[in-house]
């Protein structure tokens, strides 16, 4: 944990250790000219369109397009392969999300050392799940969840969208702090998860909030309890893990990251914009609307959070020997 943390915070730890004076002009020219977003993921879905909510804020801001350009495949590390590969001079940027900090121990070998080789910039928003299960199961509780699990050990089936997805990784997380067994189905995507789920052919899943709300609302699944340390205004009625398995949080999240080297006043001024647009109301709206909050940090702050995040998952992948298939 001390590791992962110092080597975050060593690249971010220059934008406070550099002179004052040579700044001033790169970060007060800065951008002239467009800057690309790279996102690991295809044009339509979640991560993309925050990219592109942010990037038009920039745009608007900066009085510079801010063009967001699609790499999906590889758990997103195609789109980190080229950010590393580019110039660093603040003029292409990487969408972050947990599936970066999740593929430092999903995968065995990458072809770049994304502690070391991507510098946090800023963060931008953090979305958590919700424990669901089909209305057919005879629970209405977390703890008669936990107990109608440990009564029926490796015979209920949980759904995600995937091997190594943020949702299957809730559910690892909570077999290990509740200490029960359940068996992960993956399927191809979060939507053919809840599909099934909807139909009874598969009985719980942790899903992201935003996927399942309507449906929590229809009464055709019922939620037992959020992801979240707190309870949410949107489900204000149901509790969370956290209160009835002490400890428990967990949440999908993303951010900004620029190759190692970007200038840190461009770090800085980029820090400063995107938390300004964090804050502004119509911004926060917006990102309430789908169920999510602004994770506003310095970069060193954002560094830290990272790498809290690094370890924390990967003590859940290796217990449970889960690797990118």
């Amino acid at each position: 944990m001390q590791l992962l943390r110092r080597q975050f915070l060593a690249l971010t730890a220059g934008v406070l250790a550099l002179p004052a004076l040579p700044r001033i002009a790169p970060a007060e020219s800065y951008p002239s000219r467009p800057v690309r977003i790279i996102v690991g993921f295809a044009a339509g879905g979640p991560a993309d369109s925050w990219a592109r909510l942010m990037a038009q804020w920039l745009s608007d801001r900066l009085g510079q397009q801010f063009v967001v350009e699609n790499r999906p495949g590889g758990g997103g590390n195609i789109a980190t392969e080229a950010v590393v590969a580019a110039p660093a001079d603040g003029y292409t940027l990487l969408l972050l999300g947990i599936n970066n900090v999740l593929n430092i121990t999903l995968y065995d070998k990458l072809n770049f050392d994304f502690m070391r080789d991507i510098v946090p910039v800023a963060g931008l928003n953090r979305g958590y799940g919700v424990l669901e299960v089909h209305p057919s199961l005879p629970v209405k509780t977390v703890p008669e969840f936990i107990a109608y699990a440990k009564a029926n050990p490796g015979k209920i089936s949980y759904a995600s969208g995937g091997n190594g997805s943020a949702p299957h990784l809730y559910g690892e997380l909570f077999k290990v702090m509740a200490g029960v067994d359940l068996v992960h189905v993956p399927y191809r995507g979060g939507a053919p998860a809840v599909l099934d789920l909807l139909s009874g052919q598969v009985p719980v899943m942790f899903d992201n909030l935003g996927t399942s709300l309507e449906h929590i609302r229809s009464g055709k699944l019922r939620a037992l309890a959020v992801t979240s340390p707190a309870r949410l205004d949107v489900l204000p009625d149901i509790p969370t893990i956290n209160d009835f398995v002490p400890g428990f949080s967990a949440s999908g999240w993303n951010g900004f990251g620029a190759p190692r080297n970007t200038p840190p006043e461009i770090i800085e001024r980029l820090n400063r914009e995107i938390n300004a647009g964090l804050s502004d109301p119509k911004f926060k709206d917006r990102l309430t609307q789908f169920n999510n909050v602004a994770l506003s940090m310095t970069p060193s702050e954002f560094g830290n959070f990272m790498a809290e995040e690094t370890e924390k998952w990967g003590k859940v992948l290796r217990a449970a020997h889960i690797k990118a298939e």
